[in-house]
């Protein structure tokens, strides 16, 4: 027998469902809802900023006492809607990681969130107090997603879901709104694998679940500012911004890396068609107004032009291809001090390489 009981679209339960809906309307792969409080994980990134692990990105310790509860950036707010977005990690590997390749994620993602929020009060009937994040603010989104069920803390760090992999962005509408909360994510589905911790070129991996950031090639190549560890080079190969290789290898990826589908994640045209040695060279000769012409709205700009000069340099000393010396050469004109001296570095590898194929 049906039972003719209408539910209230204002109670948490069915404001949740309508939550849910409207956030896979807007193209969310995943969607769940936790209660905000004190971050379980508070303690493991106060021990890996007091590591050194965190190595220029100083605004995560200025930040730390926020990120200790997730009620405090905003507060008054009581639940998050953790959502993921797939960019595309059928995509081939390449010099430019896959996620910042298109328009940049912070901008695609908080559009959604803020439509997302915008439908939720208006099935509320009201006006609520709220604010999306995307990796931009003192939020623990990883904790978070966890507690909401989307998936697992891999062994390279990133959050892992079992029938999507981990080539997504998270993101969180945190809000002065009770809701349904979802049962954490519990298991541990990694098992004893390691993939990723011997697929690392730089040993960044330092133990299962502890990534030493100075030492990854994402942060060698976007975040840090100065120059790379000459211990580093070499192992950085043809990467010329991020990394892939630790989700690569990742067997839930292997089995379930998604199509891309989200046209702003779609390589720009400058990025098209390049191989390692093509974009470096191109990006050489770049000039300010060029660099900010070609890469306005993508993600690639936080490294800036000289640190992708920088980035490149190394590139092509990694390549060892004589023919780009002229390329190189003329870096040692360059009024950045720190681009002229990865372009000797990279001259010197080009040297040592056709000595070392010298009969």
């Amino acid at each position: 027998m049906q039972s003719n009981e209408v539910t209230s679209p204002d109670t948490p339960a069915e404001l949740t469902r309508l939550a849910k809906a409207h956030a896979y309307a807007l193209g969310f792969d995943l969607v769940g809802v936790t209660s905000l409080g004190p971050v379980e994980t508070a303690s493991h990134f106060d021990a890996w900023i007091a590591a050194g692990y965190a190595g220029e990105m100083h605004y995560l310790e200025r930040s730390a006492a926020k990120r200790r509860d997730s009620r405090r950036p905003l507060p008054g707010t009581t639940h998050a809607i953790v959502v993921a977005l797939d960019y595309g990690g059928r995509e081939p590997s390449g010099p430019v990681a896959r996620y910042a390749r298109g328009d940049d994620y912070h901008d695609v993602m908080e559009r959604k969130l803020r439509e997302l929020h915008a439908r939720v009060e208006k099935d509320a009937g009201r006006r609520i107090a709220g604010k999306p994040y995307v990796d931009t603010g003192p939020l623990l989104e990883r904790d978070l997603a966890r507690r909401a069920g989307l998936g697992w803390f891999g062994k390279n760090t990133n959050l892992i879901h079992p029938a999507l992999g981990s080539f997504f962005f998270l993101g969180c509408l945190v809000l002065d709104l009770e809701l349904g909360i979802d049962a954490p994510f519990e298991a541990d589905r990694c098992g004893s694998c390691t993939l990723c911790l011997t697929a690392c070129p730089t040993d960044a991996i330092v133990a299962p679940r502890e990534l030493d950031a100075t030492k990854c090639i994402s942060y060698l190549t976007i975040e840090l500012r100065g120059e790379i560890p000459v211990e580093l080079r070499e192992r950085m190969g043809e990467l010329l911004y991020g990394c892939d290789i630790c989700q690569d290898v990742c067997p839930f990826n292997i089995k379930f890396a998604q199509a891309l589908k989200v046209p702003e994640f779609a390589p720009r045209e400058f990025l098209m068609g390049k191989d390692a040695r093509e974009l470096a060279r191109d990006l050489l000769a770049m000039t300010q107004g060029e660099f900010s012409a070609a890469f306005k709205g993508s993600p690639m700009k936080r490294a800036k032009l000289r640190g992708l000069k920088r980035n490149a340099a190394v590139v092509l000393g990694n390549i060892g291809d004589p023919a780009d010396a002229p390329s190189l050469e003329l870096l040692g004109f360059d009024a950045d001090p720190l681009v002229r001296e990865h372009a000797v570095w990279a001259l010197k590898q080009l040297s040592d390489s056709q000595n070392r194929e010298s009969p």
